[in-house]
């Protein structure tokens, strides 16, 4: 039938540009959020909300709380518009999972597109249009929270931060030539057996940061 109308298959139909090609022509202006969801030992869930530039993969954790009420979500939104400020961060787009919509809630965009931003709401049950987050997810639990047992939120903040900070500064991403979020990528392959590394641990060595011996 669509032959018959003159209408080519899907793929050359759509003009438009891909989701795919449509993160990586923007990644320098991509900011995605979400929350993820870590078991206490005494039964409770911590809601964790952080956020990911696409660019330069950084990480930022917000805050965590037991019961993210509306009230704590907007502050926390007001929180990282002065941070990324600070930091002299220029973001265009903001994504989020239409999941959690109870969670981010009209307010939420509100803050965001006051700033001059637009708000980008995944499809539902659509994990690989927040992909970059997804993938982020995989690695604080294979490298940090399925490796220990967290006892309340200060012992889960004082965890994540050394997360943060092992995250940022020293693990390397393949998608940026093997360098960490806030270190410059190399010019050029350092010999590795021309030099000495002394290892420093971190999380009660759950990480390990190696650091060229002076």
């Amino acid at each position: 039938m669509l032959k018959n109308a003159g209408i080519e298959p899907a793929p050359t139909r759509d003009t438009g540009p891909t989701w795919a090609t449509f993160l990586r022509n923007q990644a320098e202006a991509i900011l995605a959020c979400d929350f993820v969801v870590i078991d206490l030992l005494d039964g409770s869930k911590a809601y964790l909300l952080v956020v990911i530039e696409h660019a330069t993969r950084r990480v930022r954790f917000l805050d965590t709380t037991l019961h993210p009420t509306t009230d704590w979500i907007v502050q926390q939104a007001r929180n990282l518009l002065m941070d990324l400020d600070d930091s002299g961060t220029t973001v265009k787009y903001l994504i989020h999972d239409h999941d959690h919509d109870a969670s981010f809630s009209a307010v939420f965009d509100a803050v965001f597109t006051a700033a001059g931003m637009e708000v980008i709401r995944t499809g539902i049950h659509v994990p690989r249009q927040n992909s970059i987050m997804e993938r982020w997810f995989r690695s604080l639990r294979a490298e940090l929270t399925d490796r220990t047992l967290i006892w309340n939120l200060k012992h889960l903040m004082r965890l994540l931060r050394e997360y943060e900070a092992f995250y940022n500064r020293h693990r390397p991403h393949q998608a940026m030539d093997q360098t960490a979020s806030l270190k410059p990528r190399p010019d050029n392959v350092i010999d590795l057996d021309s030099f000495r590394a002394r290892r420093q641990d971190r999380a009660g060595g759950l990480l390990h940061e190696y650091h060229q011996v002076a």
